[in-house]
C-alpha cells in the first residue's frame, strides 16, 4: 500500500456515536433494532448464519425490512455458512432479500481455501451500523437454559458508516464498484444529531491478498505508542513473532499488559497450543488470565484508557495473513475507560489467574508434548492453507 493511501485508511472520522453492546440478547435486541429502523439499505456481512431459531429471527426482520422497500443485501461466508439448505436460500431470494455465499467452496473463480470472509458487520443506510464478533447463530444469543458465548460488538452512529457501507459493497462485487448495487448515498452528520458519546472512529481492514494489514498495524500502533497499560481480550490467542515482539518491547517500557484468553473452548486444539505459549508470556511479565464463565468469544484491545480497536479479528497468523477481517478504532478517553472497566470487571468476577506456579502444579510432560504438538499442528496447517496465496494490486 502507498504512504498515501496509508494515511488515508489511518484516518479519523470526527462525528460519530458509540455503544458497547454485549453479545446475547442485548446484541440480537440492537441489531434488530437496526434493522427496523432502515428505510433505504441494509448491507449485512457475517461469517456463520445458521436456520435455528436465532437466524430464523434475524431473516423475518430482513423480510420485514424488504416489505417496506428497503434493499438488503446478505453475504455470508461460503465455508462456515455452507449448512444453509437450497430451500432456505431459495426462501431469502423469493423474499427480495439479495443473498450471495463468499467464496463458495467449490465454486469459487479465485479458489484460496484459507481466506475467508470473517466479517461480522451490519449497515443501515449508509449512517448507523453494528460491528464486532458475534455470528448469527443459537450459540451467540441467549436460549432458554444456554447463556451465550461471551462476545461484544460496537453500535455506531455517523460518519464512519459511510466507511463501511463501501466496505461492503466491494466485498459483495468482489472490490468492483457498480453505481446501481446497494448505493450508499453520502449524508452529512451534524454534532448536534448526536447527543453523547461522540467520537473518532476508523474503520479497519485485514485482507492480505488485497494487500490490506490495518488491524495488523492498530495492534502495533497500541503497543508502540502505549506508555501504561493495553488490555487485550481474545479468543484464539496466538500472536506471531512480530507482536510477540512488541509485547516484549513494550513490557521493557513499563507497560502493563494483561491478557484475557479462553478457558473453556470451542476449538481444543487452539486452547492447547495457546498454552504453549503461556511461558512465554508470563516469562515477560504479561498478566495472563482464562475465562471461566463460558465459551470466549470477543475481540477487544484498549491502550491507556484513550482509545480501543474491537471486531472480528483474532490475534494470531489466521486474522493476520488469511481471513478477511473488520475492525473499528474508537479514540475517546471516557469511552475507552468504561470498556477497561467492562474489562476490569470480567478479570474480577469470572477469570482465574494464570501464574508460573499454578502453571507448574498442572504440568507434565504428556500435557506438554500435546501442547507443543498443537502448536507446530496449528503452524504446518496454516502454512498449508495459505502458501499459495498470491497478493493482488488494486
Amino acid at each position: 500500500m502507498s504512504k498515501r493511501k496509508k494515511k488515508l485508511a489511518d484516518k479519523y472520522t470526527a462525528v460519530n456515536e458509540v455503544k458497547l453492546i454485549r453479545g446475547g440478547k442485548d446484541y440480537f435486541v440492537a441489531l434488530l433494532q437496526l434493522i427496523g429502523n432502515a428505510r433505504e439499505s441494509i448491507h449485512f456481512q457475517t461469517y456463520i448464519f445458521t436456520e435455528d431459531e436465532t437466524g430464523r429471527l434475524v431473516t423475518d426482520a430482513l423480510k420485514e425490512a424488504v416489505k417496506k422497500k428497503v434493499q438488503v443485501y446478505l453475504m455470508a461466508d461460503g465455508y462456515a455458512s455452507q449448512d444453509l439448505s437450497n430451500s432456505f436460500i431459495e426462501e431469502l431470494k423469493s423474499a427480495g432479500i439479495y443473498f450471495r455465499f463468499f467464496e463458495p467452496v467449490f465454486k469459487s473463480s479465485n479458489f484460496y481455501f484459507g481466506r475467508r470472509m470473517h466479517y461480522k458487520v451490519v449497515v443501515a443506510d449508509a449512517t448507523s451500523a453494528i460491528v464486532g464478533g458475534v455470528n448469527i447463530a443459537n450459540k451467540y444469543n441467549d436460549m432458554p437454559g444456554k447463556p451465550a458465548w461471551l462476545d461484544f460488538a460496537l453500535l455506531v452512529t455517523g460518519q464512519v458508516s459511510m466507511d463501511l457501507c463501501i466496505q461492503c459493497r466491494k466485498t459483495w462485487r468482489g472490490y468492483q464498484m457498480p453505481s446501481k448495487i446497494g448505493a450508499c448515498r453520502n449524508k452529512p452528520f451534524d454534532t448536534e444529531m448526536l447527543t453523547k458519546n461522540i467520537c473518532e472512529v476508523r474503520m479497519r481492514c485485514n485482507d492480505w491478498v488485497w494487500r490490506k494489514n490495518d488491524i495488523s498495524r492498530t495492534y502495533i500502533e497500541m503497543l508502540n505508542t502505549a506508555t501504561s497499560q493495553v488490555t487485550i481480550l481474545c479468543s484464539y490467542f496466538l500472536p506471531g513473532k512480530t507482536l510477540r515482539r512488541q509485547m516484549a518491547l513494550a513490557i521493557k517500557k513499563g507497560v502493563s499488559i494483561k491478557v484475557i484468553a479462553a478457558g473453556p473452548s470451542d476449538i481444543m486444539l487452539s486452547k492447547y497450543a495457546e498454552r504453549w505459549l503461556y511461558d512465554w508470556l508470563l516469562r515477560h511479565g504479561i498478566e495472563l488470565y482464562e475465562y471461566q464463565r463460558n465459551i470466549l468469544h470477543a475481540k477487544i484491545a484498549v491502550c491507556d484508557n484513550q482509545w480501543m480497536t474491537i471486531g472480528s479479528y483474532n490475534i494470531n497468523n489466521i486474522s493476520a495473513y488469511a481471513s478477511m477481517e473488520l475492525n473499528l478504532d474508537v479514540r475517546n478517553a471516557a469511552f475507552a475507560t468504561n470498556v477497561t472497566q467492562t474489562l476490569n470487571e470480567l478479570i474480577a468476577n469470572d477469570c482465574k489467574r494464570i501464574t508460573q506456579a499454578n502453571l507448574l502444579k498442572t504440568r507434565n510432560i504428556f500435557k506438554q508434548f500435546v501442547r507443543w504438538f498443537s502448536y507446530q499442528f496449528i503452524r504446518i496447517v496454516f502454512y498449508l492453507f495459505t502458501f499459495y496465496f498470491k497478493q493482488r494490486s488494486r
